[in-house]
């Protein structure tokens, strides 16, 4: 165990060398000396307690007081804490100073901690991007669709970046200004000849306002011709005609042929009446003959006129009686 003990006492001097380096960044104290930004060494021991990396900052703040930036440590480490991404405010910053684009400190963290990247919306400043629409399609007044795609030009606005609508606001609204535009046009021809017609009307609404970009322009990159919708609506409108021609023509011979039944029935009706008043004939003659008021002359009178009328009919419809006549009428004719 004695042998042990010089082991471990120098065991624990190496160690508490190493925690004081470590919560006291001596090296890096001296490259910030050395680089003309003066920070405090207890600074840093409280940025280690405080969980903020001391060479993030001190890098942070050479750089830009490489650049002529006047940017405080506290200011750094607080935006730190905040949740924020401090190397890419100070490339920001740097890139507006060299630019000549007005950006101050508070805004650059303001849009960092808004969840836009500032470096990006700077660099889109300076150097504007093309953004491409989808293909947007409207129909002219003539019934005839057409199918545009543009490229809007735009640049960053910085005073918007903070509350300033997206990409997708400003696709949406040219989307709507041409739609607008096509639509307005009386002939698709009009578009065809003229599609810049689309952009200048385009870029008279003002599509920006409230956003965070600025449109520079907007380019009518191509417009096809799609579908002939006049054409097809009114087809879809003949059809709907036709069908209801052909119910209302249904429902018109539906109700003759209930008339049609009605009358049948009422034709059949009157048959059996007649048969019914037929049957009775006979018996009327039987009490005729018991009252008196009937002779035999008589009746066989008028079964000789019966026998005449169903000759008469047989020879005008040869097909209908087929020569027969009955018997009583016969025995009548013979009679």
């Amino acid at each position: 165990m004695e042998n042990l003990s010089p082991a471990f006492l120098i065991a624990g001097i190496v160690i508490l060398f190493l925690v004081f380096l470590y919560f006291f960044p001596i090296n890096l104290w001296i490259t910030a000396l050395f680089s003309g930004v003066k920070v405090n060494l207890f600074d840093l021991v409280f940025m280690r307690i405080r969980k903020v990396p001391p060479s993030l900052i001190v890098n942070s703040m050479i750089t830009s007081s490489k650049a002529g930036l006047h940017i405080s440590t506290s200011e750094l480490e607080t935006h730190y804490l905040a949740g924020g991404n401090v190397p890419t405010v100070i490339k920001a910053l740097i890139s507006a100073d060299k630019a000549n684009i007005p950006l101050t400190f508070k805004q650059a963290t303001a849009i960092d901690l808004a969840g836009r990247d500032v470096f990006e919306a700077v660099t889109t400043s300076v150097n504007p991007k093309v953004i491409n629409t989808p293909n947007v399609a409207a129909v002219a007044q003539d019934g005839i669709q057409l199918i545009a795609k543009a490229r809007v030009t735009v640049r960053a606005n910085i005073a918007q970046l903070v509350g300033g609508a997206g990409e997708e606001t400003i696709l949406a609204r040219v989307g709507e200004g041409i739609v607008t535009s096509i639509g307005s046009s009386v002939s698709h021809k009009e578009v065809l000849e003229n599609p810049d017609k689309i952009s200048k009307l385009v870029l008279q609404k003002g599509l920006d306002a409230g956003t965070a970009y600025e449109i520079l322009s907007i380019d009518i990159a191509d417009v096809d011709i799609g579908e002939n919708i006049g054409a097809k609506l009114q087809i879809d409108q003949a059809n709907a005609d036709l069908k209801v021609a052909e119910a209302r023509a249904e429902e018109r011979r539906a109700m003759a042929v209930a008339v049609e039944q009605e009358m049948r029935a009422k034709t059949q009706e009157a048959k059996a009446m007649v048969v019914q008043a037929e049957a009775e004939v006979p018996k009327a003659i039987a009490d005729a003959f018991r009252s008196g008021n009937l002779g035999i002359m008589d009746y066989y009178k008028m079964r000789n006129i019966q026998a005449d009328t169903d000759m008469r009919d047989s020879i005008a419809n040869p097909n209908s009686g087929s020569g027969s006549t009955k018997p009583g009428r016969e025995e009548g004719r013979q009679s």
